[in-house]
Parts: C-alpha cells; structure tokens; sequence
C-alpha cells in the first residue's frame, strides 16, 4: 500500500493508503485527516498541494490541473482531488500560492 506523508499545519502526517486512492475522498469520509479540500472537483484550487517527492509517480496534470493551475504546474503544484495514488508520495499544502478562480459575473437582465 502507497505511503503518503502529508505536510500541512506545521504538521506531518504520514499514512498508508489503498492503492489507486484519492485523497480528497479520503478527506471528506474522514480517513485522511487534516488534508484541505474544497469541490473536489478540480474547480476550486482549495486542495492544491506541492509534490515534494514522488512527482514521476503520478499521472501528468490534466486539463482541469493545466486550466486551474497555470504555469503553477510547471513548480510542482497539483491538486489533490485530481491525483490518483500508485506509490509513496510526499506533499505539502503549506504556503501555497495556487491562483483563484476567476467567477463569471452574472448580468442581471432589466
């Protein structure tokens, strides 16, 4: 079973992890503590995350990570809820700096 040691809080938190797992569905049924979430969608950035080890691990970002990321990618920022774990991998998710969404006005029609 993969090993993650998440990075969060000025915490460490290291746990196994079935294999093929996301770590944003572990957070919300409540088997991975202390991990931040949003959507778990890829639409929010509230889960990114730096790979600190074990990035060639990982599938390469995907379009929702590229669109939402940017060149934050190109620094190893990921999202978590985008991730599917196959090997022991650590992350961090302090001080990130992952860009905001930008929400589309609505117009109210008169």
């Amino acid at each position: 079973m993969p090993k993650v040691r998440l990075h969060v809080e000025g915490e460490i938190i290291e746990q196994e992890v079935r294999d093929h797992a996301n770590l944003v569905v572990l957070a919300g049924i409540r088997q991975f503590p202390k991990l931040k979430y949003g959507c778990g969608m890829g639409k929010c950035t509230k889960c990114a995350c730096r790979v600190l080890e074990g990035a060639e691990k990982l599938d390469p970002p995907n379009w929702k990570e590229q669109k939402m990321l940017g060149e934050k990618v190109e620094e190893g920022i990921r999202l978590c809820c985008q991730l599917t774990i196959k090997d022991d991998i650590v992350i961090s998710q302090e001080n990130i700096n992952a860009p905001i969404p930008k929400v589309a006005k609505s117009v109210n029609a008169q």
